[in-house]
């Protein structure tokens, strides 16, 4: 039998603090309507004191899971996607995998930033075409808010992100029932790493954690903003164009697609190059904010839990960030 891999439980977890823009003018010189026309973003979540990506990363679990009809013993395997875990290490996927009580099972963590989740969700595909494993929990969270630069030369930063949690479980299915991951599709472009990147701590220095880092503000990350936009509007859509290719597919085939939400502009530019219409896309950031590797699976739950996903619809998935990094995915749901 041709397996595929199947989509068959979503999750989110957004913390209940909101933070709009005019509460970000008290901390940071900036203005509401700075933040909307550059972002789209009107307010975000950010955790309180003492939460954890683990701790969104669970309880986005929990609803997947039980959004699959199983128990935590009926999965077989763990991946995690971060860049911000609660430690310097271990990962994030030890953290869940005790927290959720699951028996002595695999967990790998994936450090591809805000396209951590479709890297996760492609070593996911491969272990299910594989036979490796049959069940999945594929996780991305976020906690952002507690390493923001709040000074002038943050502030285009500070402003963009949020924290937040996202899950799926991962099944594997007969391939002759038509559902399932298609393909994905994975890039990367290292002479770009510098240009959204925390340079520090960094284990190239001795020691690695020094007073002087904190002091020059260089453990703050930092973004070459017009590079990031440019390669972002360009990327986004050639990874989905090259999905559609792989699979004999065009566009116009597309039902939705939820792109990385980093900023609301280059959503629309993503929708513009691929000639779809506003309600074929989905934008979510005006209220979570970025949210890195876990914008996606947020999105993907709201949409299934509004009901905006059918059988047979084709979905598409597509993130570009540090590294640069990009990838896409096309989900026949």
């Amino acid at each position: 039998m041709s397996v595929r891999a199947v989509i068959t439980g979503t999750g989110r977890c957004l913390p209940s603090r909101v933070i709009t823009n005019a509460d970000l003018e008290k901390l940071v010189n900036t203005s509401d309507a700075w933040i909307q026309e550059r972002s789209g973003i009107i307010e975000r979540r950010w955790v309180e004191p003492g939460t954890g990506p683990s701790d969104l990363a669970v309880e986005a679990a929990r609803q997947a899971v039980d959004m699959a009809g199983l128990a935590g013993e009926d999965i077989d395997f763990i991946i995690a996607a971060t860049i911000s875990p609660d430690y310097y290490f271990p990962g994030i996927g030890v953290l869940v995998q005790a927290k959720l009580g699951l028996s002595n099972i695999g967990a790998l963590d994936v450090r591809n930033q805000c396209s951590g989740f479709i890297y996760s969700l492609s070593a996911a595909d491969q272990y299910i075409r594989a036979g490796t494993y049959k069940r999945i929990l594929v996780v991305a969270a976020e906690v952002q808010s507690t390493s923001l630069d709040f000074s002038d030369q943050g502030r285009d930063i500070a402003v963009l992100f949020g924290d937040g949690g996202g899950a799926v479980v991962v099944e594997a299915r007969d391939a002759a029932e038509g559902r399932g991951i298609l393909s994905t599709h994975l890039f990367c472009d290292g002479r770009f790493a510098t240009e959204l990147w925390m340079e520090h701590p960094s284990p190239k220095n001795f020691p690695t954690f020094q007073v002087e880092m904190i002091t020059g503000r260089k453990t703050f990350p930092r973004m070459d903003g017009r590079k990031v936009f440019i390669n972002a509007v360009e990327r986004m859509p050639e990874a989905v164009l090259a999905a559609l290719k792989h699979n004999g597919l065009e566009a116009k085939d597309i039902s939705l697609v939820i792109p990385h939400q980093a900023n609301d502009r280059i959503s629309q530019m993503v929708m513009k190059k691929l000639q779809l219409s506003e309600d074929q896309i989905v934008r979510n950031i005006q209220r979570y904010g970025n949210t890195t590797a876990a914008s996606i699976p947020i999105a993907l739950d709201e949409v299934v839990r509004e009901g905006r996903l059918k059988t047979g619809d084709l979905l598409a998935l597509t993130a570009f960030g540090s590294g640069f990094t990009w990838a896409s995915a096309l989900i026949r749901w």
